[in-house]
């Protein structure tokens, strides 16, 4: 599983990527369009993971042929989670953009684990988990008053 505090590290990292991405994609959506704000988006993302990958002489990309066909839509789901983000911050505001999107992520990981779709292992929704969603939508609720 790896070092717990590592981890944690490099979750909390991301997550405070993605509240200062939320902010800059909002700038980017109100000055030049959300369609405009993906586009560049992913275009330097994309481009400043092809020059790594370069550096890593093309990385593991040789077996992207074993992957399941549902694999390849990661990329369309990208898109629409920056268009989501970049649309409904600058309108909603960060905490309840966020509020709504992680509450949204967690009910359907919850789904998803309880169901063992998309060959995820089985974890069975059950009561504290049910109660946490509960607290989810309460948040959801507080947040847009």
């Amino acid at each position: 599983m790896g070092n717990p505090a590592l981890l944690i590290l490099v979750a909390a990292i991301g997550g405070i990527s993605v509240a200062f991405q939320a902010q800059m994609m909002g700038l980017l959506d109100k000055s030049i369009g959300t369609l405009e704000g993906v586009f560049i988006t992913y275009a330097g993302g994309g481009l400043l993971i092809a020059l790594v990958l370069i550096f890593m002489r093309g990385g593991n990309l040789a077996v992207w042929r074993s992957l399941p066909w549902y694999a390849y839509s990661s990329g369309a789901l990208g898109l629409i989670i920056v268009g989501a983000i970049g649309y409904s911050a600058p309108r909603l505001g960060l905490v309840a953009t966020f509020t709504i999107i992680v509450s949204c992520q967690f009910i359907v990981a919850a789904l998803i684990d309880h169901y063992g779709i998309l060959g995820a292992t089985i974890r069975p929704l059950d009561l504290s988990r049910i109660l946490g969603i509960s607290l989810l939508l309460a948040g959801i609720w507080l947040t847009m008053r």
